[in-house]
């Protein structure tokens, strides 16, 4: 038996999992080359917007970045377990392609998160988190992420999506 699998058929999603991976990794070396420059933005920018804070918004800011940070090695190394699966799996490749690619985009979820910590110190943390930008990134990516899932099991508890032996 052959157990070789081309990674060619999952490559978008393999691509975009790996960036968003790179991105957290990238967000965590940032925090402890300069994790003042974002401290002194947030800081900085509510001074410069005082009308749109209130005293919770300097750490609740912060914590966004965090989150992106944390979300974003999380997503990514679940991501790519489920692609895994779809690489093994019996989906026809071109199943595999739009599963792992809408995994793919699941992943990008996580930049909502810094979004949300960019804009906030400028416009209020609910004007941010209300951004039609940050809302379009969660919708789209959770539902990408889902759709992903969806077809995941699928393939492997329903027989969809497989290839006809």
């Amino acid at each position: 038996m052959n157990m070789s699998f081309d990674l060619k058929v999952i490559k978008i999603g393999l691509l975009i999992t790996l960036l968003s991976l790179v991105f957290g990794i990238g967000l965590g070396i940032a925090f402890g080359a300069k994790e003042e420059v974002f401290k002194n933005y947030i800081s900085e920018n509510i001074k410069a917007n005082p009308t749109v804070h209130d005293e919770k918004s300097k750490a609740k800011i912060w914590r966004y970045v965090q989150r992106a940070h944390f979300h974003s090695g999380g997503i990514a190394a679940y991501s790519l377990a489920l692609l895994l699966i779809i690489l093994v799996s019996k989906m026809k490749n071109s199943a595999k392609s739009f599963s792992s690619t809408m995994i793919g985009i699941g992943t990008l979820y996580p930049l909502s998160w810094y979004l949300m910590f960019y804009l906030a110190p400028q416009i209020g943390r609910n004007a941010a988190h209300n951004h039609i930008v940050t809302e379009t990134i969660v919708y789209i990516s959770t539902g990408a992420f889902l759709i992903g899932l969806f077809m995941i099991f699928s393939s492997v508890f329903l027989d969809k999506f497989n290839e006809i032996k």
